[in-house]
């Protein structure tokens, strides 16, 4: 049974560029496959290649911080545009760091930097939702 309607596209700005990766980051892929987010709230951007899994996430590329800009539900499978290319899906979430901000991890075939990819600040991000 399917359980997700239609929602709007989240969208929000790059306000920092990452350059940093790990092999060891020690993540935990929390258990929900959503997450709300409100307007003016900023969150890091975080690539891996691992799975879903244990749950465990220590290969990772850093893309930077994303202020929301137009609130809702980020979702497990969303694509992930930033300045109009497709950087990836939506894994899930790490809250390490919350209440401060969210790890939004996303899938790819290889984890990048945000200068890997030549991000830049004020970049538009989006999460678009996967076909049904």
């Amino acid at each position: 049974m399917i359980e997700d309607g239609s929602k709007r596209t989240v969208s929000g700005v790059l306000v920092k560029v990452l350059v940093h990766r790990r092999e060891d980051r020690g993540m935990r892929l929390e258990e929900f496959a959503s997450r709300c987010v409100r307007q003016g709230e900023v969150h890091e951007l975080v690539t891996t290649d691992h799975g879903v899994g244990d749950g465990s996430i220590d290969r990772v590329g850093f893309l930077g911080f994303a202020e929301i800009r137009s609130g809702g539900v980020i979702d497990r499978g969303d694509e992930v545009r930033i300045g109009g290319q497709v950087v990836g899906t939506v894994l899930g979430f790490d809250a390490c760091h919350f209440p401060n901000h969210y790890n939004i991890l996303i899938s790819r075939e290889a984890p990048v930097t945000g200068e890997q990819i030549a991000l830049s600040p004020e970049s538009t991000v989006q999460f678009v939702q996967s076909a049904p």
